[in-house]
Protein backbone atom coordinates (compact mmCIF):
# COMPACT_ATOMS: atom_id res chain seq x y z
CA UNK A 1 0.00 0.00 0.00
CA UNK A 2 1.41 3.71 -0.85
CA UNK A 3 2.45 5.76 1.85
CA UNK A 4 0.43 8.20 3.50
CA UNK A 5 0.53 11.86 1.22
CA UNK A 6 0.50 15.06 3.32
CA UNK A 7 -2.63 17.15 2.87
CA UNK A 8 -3.88 18.27 -0.04
CA UNK A 9 -3.36 21.85 -0.39
CA UNK A 10 -6.67 23.27 -2.33
CA UNK A 11 -6.01 25.92 -4.36
CA UNK A 12 -7.88 29.28 -3.51
CA UNK A 13 -7.52 31.07 -6.60
CA UNK A 14 -7.23 30.09 -10.29
CA UNK A 15 -8.76 27.19 -12.59
CA UNK A 16 -8.28 24.59 -9.78
CA UNK A 17 -9.90 26.54 -7.45
CA UNK A 18 -12.73 24.91 -5.82
CA UNK A 19 -16.15 27.18 -5.29
CA UNK A 20 -16.41 28.83 -2.24
CA UNK A 21 -19.01 31.24 -0.34
CA UNK A 22 -18.03 33.42 2.64
CA UNK A 23 -14.91 31.08 2.31
CA UNK A 24 -16.77 27.67 2.64
CA UNK A 25 -16.68 25.05 -0.18
CA UNK A 26 -19.92 24.68 -1.50
CA UNK A 27 -21.72 21.09 -3.05
CA UNK A 28 -24.79 21.90 -5.28
CA UNK A 29 -25.39 17.91 -5.09
CA UNK A 30 -24.73 15.31 -2.60
CA UNK A 31 -22.92 13.44 -5.28
CA UNK A 32 -20.21 16.29 -5.44
CA UNK A 33 -19.34 16.43 -1.63
CA UNK A 34 -18.63 13.24 -2.32
CA UNK A 35 -16.60 13.57 -5.33
CA UNK A 36 -14.21 15.54 -3.19
CA UNK A 37 -14.41 13.41 -0.38
CA UNK A 38 -13.76 11.11 -2.27
CA UNK A 39 -10.68 12.30 -3.93
CA UNK A 40 -9.41 14.17 -0.65
CA UNK A 41 -9.35 10.37 0.92
CA UNK A 42 -7.43 8.53 -2.22
CA UNK A 43 -4.63 11.44 -2.22
CA UNK A 44 -4.83 10.92 1.38
CA UNK A 45 -4.29 7.43 1.35
CA UNK A 46 -1.43 8.05 -1.30
CA UNK A 47 -3.18 6.44 -4.29
CA UNK A 48 -1.88 9.31 -6.20
CA UNK A 49 0.10 12.58 -5.84
CA UNK A 50 -1.96 16.01 -5.40
CA UNK A 51 0.09 17.70 -8.17
CA UNK A 52 -0.69 14.90 -10.43
CA UNK A 53 -4.36 15.82 -9.68
CA UNK A 54 -4.36 19.45 -9.65
CA UNK A 55 -2.85 19.46 -13.48
CA UNK A 56 -5.40 17.18 -14.67
CA UNK A 57 -8.09 19.46 -12.92
CA UNK A 58 -6.59 22.41 -14.39
CA UNK A 59 -6.99 20.89 -18.14
CA UNK A 60 -10.48 19.23 -17.26
CA UNK A 61 -11.26 22.49 -16.55
CA UNK A 62 -10.04 24.30 -19.47
CA UNK A 63 -11.55 21.45 -21.87
CA UNK A 64 -14.90 22.52 -19.77
CA UNK A 65 -15.16 25.92 -20.64
CA UNK A 66 -14.17 25.37 -24.02
CA UNK A 67 -17.15 23.01 -24.22
CA UNK A 68 -19.56 24.80 -22.14
CA UNK A 69 -23.32 25.56 -23.64
CA UNK A 70 -26.58 26.67 -22.53
CA UNK A 71 -27.76 23.36 -22.60
CA UNK A 72 -24.52 21.69 -21.26
CA UNK A 73 -23.48 24.81 -18.75
CA UNK A 74 -19.96 24.39 -16.86
CA UNK A 75 -19.91 22.41 -13.75
CA UNK A 76 -16.74 22.37 -11.58
CA UNK A 77 -17.39 19.29 -10.06
CA UNK A 78 -17.82 17.02 -12.88
CA UNK A 79 -14.32 17.89 -13.86
CA UNK A 80 -13.07 17.38 -10.22
CA UNK A 81 -14.21 13.43 -11.50
CA UNK A 82 -12.82 13.81 -14.40
CA UNK A 83 -9.82 14.55 -13.34
CA UNK A 84 -10.03 11.71 -10.60
CA UNK A 85 -10.93 9.39 -13.33
CA UNK A 86 -7.84 10.51 -15.32
CA UNK A 87 -5.17 10.49 -12.23
CA UNK A 88 -6.97 7.00 -10.85
CA UNK A 89 -6.70 5.42 -14.69
CA UNK A 90 -3.04 6.94 -15.40
CA UNK A 91 -1.92 5.27 -12.14
CA UNK A 92 -3.61 1.82 -12.42
CA UNK A 93 -6.02 2.03 -9.94
CA UNK A 94 -8.88 1.18 -11.81
CA UNK A 95 -9.54 1.43 -15.93
CA UNK A 96 -11.84 3.58 -17.72
CA UNK A 97 -14.11 0.57 -19.02
CA UNK A 98 -13.98 -0.48 -15.22
CA UNK A 99 -15.21 3.03 -14.28
CA UNK A 100 -17.88 3.14 -17.12
CA UNK A 101 -19.47 -0.50 -16.13
CA UNK A 102 -19.65 0.80 -12.48
CA UNK A 103 -21.44 4.01 -13.49
CA UNK A 104 -24.08 1.94 -15.70
CA UNK A 105 -24.71 -0.29 -12.69
CA UNK A 106 -25.63 2.33 -10.93
CA UNK A 107 -27.47 3.79 -13.35
CA UNK A 108 -29.51 1.15 -13.20
CA UNK A 109 -30.75 1.48 -9.96
CA UNK A 110 -34.75 2.06 -9.63
CA UNK A 111 -34.75 6.30 -8.14
CA UNK A 112 -34.47 6.51 -3.99
CA UNK A 113 -32.72 2.45 -3.98
CA UNK A 114 -30.74 3.75 -1.69
CA UNK A 115 -33.00 5.51 0.68
CA UNK A 116 -35.21 4.71 3.38
CA UNK A 117 -38.23 6.96 3.41
CA UNK A 118 -40.35 5.16 5.47
CA UNK A 119 -37.99 3.83 9.03
CA UNK A 120 -38.07 0.24 7.06
CA UNK A 121 -35.49 -2.09 6.80
CA UNK A 122 -33.82 -2.44 3.64
CA UNK A 123 -34.18 -5.62 1.20
CA UNK A 124 -30.69 -5.47 -0.16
Amino acid sequence: MPAPQPAAVLDVDGPAAPPRSNGELVFAEPWEGRAFGLAMALHGAGVFEWEDFRQQLIAAVAEAERATTDDDPFSYYRCWLLALERVLEAGGVVSTEQLRARAEELEARPAGHDHDHEGGDHDH
